[in-house]
């Protein structure tokens, strides 16, 4: 059983004054649900109301970060977590919470500034917030653009991630768990996810951060989100530069793809072809080609001209993806140059090879 597995749909629940609320390992950090009834629930600041008095100063309880003596830094940091159920939504909030985050699932969008509201209001002791939005709540999706929007006026740091996953892959894992999706009602599994596809599409589209899991295990996937989280700084981009084979397929998570296979191919030469990109007489074939180095060099810059333009824009993560027939023999040897020279000039990069070792 997969990790994904344990994730499938349990509608909220409102637990006594007295409900143990589960403890995240090593960080003490709770991981509460939308409807749990917690001494810091969402209700105390629900609609807009009158003002309070709380520690000697002026406190609204709507949903405006207006409390006297709150500087702007004082706001939370914020993730939204969504996607398709089975990708993988559970696992990537359980990673969170192991880095500290303060993590609630379920939460009906409209409540979203409410919540960062609380946690400005703690006083520095909730400074990072992750929100788990998925389909069990679509009746509130209507409200989430307003609620991004409000977020934006109060200048609140915020950041969505999706995870993505094939059909096949959430087939299986509903098949694996003997579960239905949550909107598949009389039809079939394959209906289901058609139509929580067609409902996150514009959410996906909004996302500052697609992760595919199709091919992930749990344990790479918590990899990929502590590659994105883990740092106590955050840097100014994060690139993930992928080989794949394109007999696999492509990524399905990739912001720029290109081809290598416009290069002579190692896997033809007898003494090259059990090995892989990474041995250097593998690269050092490579990279003697024409056209090998002036494409390295050419498109190094134009990737400078395009890190410049994400970070104006606030983009904090680009997944490069560089294919080849199989992903064994020019993509690896190319991905590993171009992430020596995006390190080189201070992206923090990461180097996946999808395909390498399925042949």
């Amino acid at each position: 059983m997969t990790a994904y597995e344990q994730e499938e749909p349990v509608a909220p629940h409102t637990t006594d004054a007295g409900t143990d609320v589960p403890q995240t390992a090593g960080t003490g950090a709770p991981h509460t649900e939308a409807g749990e009834d917690r001494p810091q629930r969402a209700a105390a600041a629900g609609g807009a109301g009158p003002a309070e008095q709380e520690d000697g100063a002026e406190v609204n309880t709507g949903t405006t970060i207006e409390k006297a003596g709150v500087p702007e830094a004082a706001i939370p940091e914020l993730v939204i977590i969504s996607g398709m159920s089975g990708a993988g939504r559970s696992t990537a909030a359980k990673c969170l919470e192991d880095l500290g985050w303060f993590v609630v699932d379920n939460l009906p969008p409209a409540l979203i500034p409410t919540m960062v509201e609380l946690g400005a209001r703690s006083q520095g002791n909730v400074a990072r917030i992750a929100v788990v939005v998925d389909v069990r709540g679509r009746r509130f999706f209507d409200n989430l653009r307003e609620s991004l929007a409000d977020l934006e006026t109060k200048h609140v740091t915020r950041r969505i991630v999706f995870l993505e996953s094939s059909d096949d892959a959430l087939v299986r894992r509903f098949e694996g768990v003997r579960r239905p999706h949550p909107l598949q009602g009389d039809g079939r599994i394959v209906d289901g996810i058609a139509a929580e596809r067609e409902l996150l599409r514009e959410l996906r589209g909004d996302a500052d951060l697609v992760i595919d899991t199709s091919s992930l295990n749990v344990h790479e996937l918590r990899a990929k989100m502590d590659a994105q989280f883990a740092g106590e700084e955050e840097p100014e981009l994060r690139a993930t530069v992928m080989s794949f084979g394109f007999k696999y397929g492509l990524p399905v998570d990739a912001d720029l793809v290109v081809d290598m296979r416009f290069l002579p191919n190692p896997h033809w030469v007898p003494e090259l072809r059990q090995y892989t990109g990474l041995n250097e007489e593998v690269a050092a074939y490579v990279f003697n080609q024409p056209g090998a180095k002036e494409f390295l060099d050419r498109y190094a810059e134009l990737l400078r001209l395009i890190q410049t333009g994400y970070r104006r824009e606030g983009k904090r993560y680009v997944t490069i993806a560089v294919g080849c027939t199989g992903g064994k023999h020019r993509s690896v040897a190319m991905s590993e140059k171009l992430a020596a020279r995006l390190v080189s000039e201070g992206v923090e990069t990461v180097v996946v090879h999808r395909d390498m070792g399925r042949e």
